[in-house]
């Protein structure tokens, strides 16, 4: 196995911690927490992809 690329660990930890809101705002009937989970789910998520694209590009995975 080669190294760990500590960065996609966190990217994936938190994108876990979104969900896991989600599934608490949902639990809370909050609207407005639902909808603050999922944008931040997106953007987490947009932002591994992205990171993952950068690294690819420059030749690091």
């Amino acid at each position: 196995m080669k190294n760990i690329k500590w960065i996609f660990v966190f990217y994936s930890f938190a994108a876990l911690v979104c969900m896991a809101a989600i599934g608490v705002a949902v639990g809370f009937r909050s609207i407005p927490g639902i909808l603050f989970a999922i944008i931040l789910l997106c953007a987490v998520m947009g932002m591994g992809f992205k990171k993952k694209k950068e690294m690819r590009e420059a030749g690091l995975l």
